[in-house]
This record gives C-alpha cells, structure tokens and sequence, in this order.
C-alpha cells in the first residue's frame, strides 16, 4: 500500500471529531435565514399560475437539511461513505410548475451545503449574487422571445389531408409554421395535428380559432402557449 493510501486508510479509521453543538447551530440559523431569504425571492419574482405554497416551505427544509448532513459528514469519511450508499439508492419524483423551480432546488442546496461546511460568508455572498441576478432578469424582462410562439392541436377527419386543409388559414394568421406530430385519434377516425405557430403582429386567436372550427367540422381546436408547461426531476 502506497503511503498516500496508507493515510487515506487511517484518515478513515480516525474520522474528525464531530463539530461542536454551537458551530451545528449557528450553520443551521444562518442556512435558515438564507433559505428564508431565497424563498421570499422565489415568491417575488414568481411570474404564473401555479404558485405552490407546498413547494416554497420545501424548498427552505431543502436546503436546512443539506446543512445538516453536511455537518454530519463534514470530516468524517466512513458516515459520507454511508451516507452516499443510502442516499443513492433513493429516487426523488417532483413535478415541477416551472423550469426555474429547479434552479431554486439546487440554489437551496448549495447554499446548505456551504452553510454546512463553516463557510458562512461565502453562503451569504452566493444568496446575495444569485438573488440579485434573479431580480434584474425579472425586473427587465431578460431573454423574452422577440414574439410569443403557441402550439396550435386539431382535429380533423381521418381522409382530410391537414396540411393542404391549413395552408390558407395559417399563412394569413402566422408569420411561421411547423407541423410538429401527425398522429391517428378515435380508433382512425380522425387526425388529430400538432403545429407549432407564431401569430403576425395584431392576428386575433379569437378569430383562427373561429376560422379553424369552421374547417374542421367543429372539431377539437386547442391553441395553447408554447412554453414548457411542467418539469420532473
């Protein structure tokens, strides 16, 4: 055995002390306040429909337990050893409302685990930044797509050629258009089409929907927002 394995082996077997009941409590305070903090940032800047109360108290338990076993662990390599062992035999499943939501997951859970690890300082620099970058997007609208898109579901019968049908209709309604999925609905007795659209400047929904209806034979006609309406991790 090398004798940097040799230390290794020795590291393990005479783990750090476990670190003393004032410096547990003042990681936990300051991961609550943080995460406190990142929740109020999350709730101001939240843009939807589906605010869950549910997953902001989560989120802040979150990131207090990532301190936690961070302090745990902190030092001592037979408990990590362990704990990775458990841990990875675990499947988390959350359906998330939106794709930010996840970044909120993983800002609560660094900053725990930073809190955690002594480092409190950094923990409130990384809050500070990452809060303040969330703000300024949302504040000026960063990113926003130069038109809003839309995702354009229809029925029609199951001998109607969908494209030719549309053609007219979209191209006085739509700056652009693409056929995303094609598929047979009803036991074959319709075609239910998928498009992805964008409106021209000032075209009604309103009136495609009307248009779209007449052609279909008063179909199904959905025209919903194209942005990405649920994520899981």
């Amino acid at each position: 055995m090398t004798p940097a394995a040799q230390l290794a082996f020795l590291d393990l077997q005479n783990p750090a002390a476990p670190p003393a009941t004032a410096d547990t409590l003042l990681a936990l305070g300051v991961s609550l306040g943080l995460n406190l903090f990142i929740a109020a940032v999350y709730r101001a800047t939240y843009r939807g429909t589906r605010y869950s109360q549910d997953y902001v108290q989560t989120l802040i338990l979150i990131g207090v337990v990532t301190t936690i076993l961070i302090s745990v662990v902190n030092g001592n390599g037979p408990i990590a050893f362990g704990m990775f062992a458990a841990f990875s035999v675990i499947r988390f499943r959350r359906t998330l409302g939106q794709s930010r939501d996840l970044a909120f997951v993983l800002l609560s859970m660094a900053v725990g685990m930073v809190a955690g690890a002594g480092l409190h300082a950094m923990a409130l620099l990384v809050t500070l930044v990452v809060s303040a970058a969330i703000s300024l997007m949302v504040r000026f609208d960063a990113f926003r797509p130069r038109r809003t898109s839309h995702v354009l579901t229809l029925r029609v019968g199951g001998d109607t050629d969908v494209e030719a049908l549309l053609a007219p209709v979209l191209a006085r309604y739509t700056d652009s258009c693409e056929l995303l999925s094609l598929a047979s609905a009803q036991a074959g007795m319709c075609n239910e089409a998928r498009y992805g659209i964008q409106l021209k400047p000032g075209a009604s929904r309103s009136r495609l929907l009307e248009e779209l209806l007449a052609l279909t034979g008063n179909n199904r006609v959905v025209i919903s927002s194209a942005a990405d309406p649920e994520t899981s991790i």
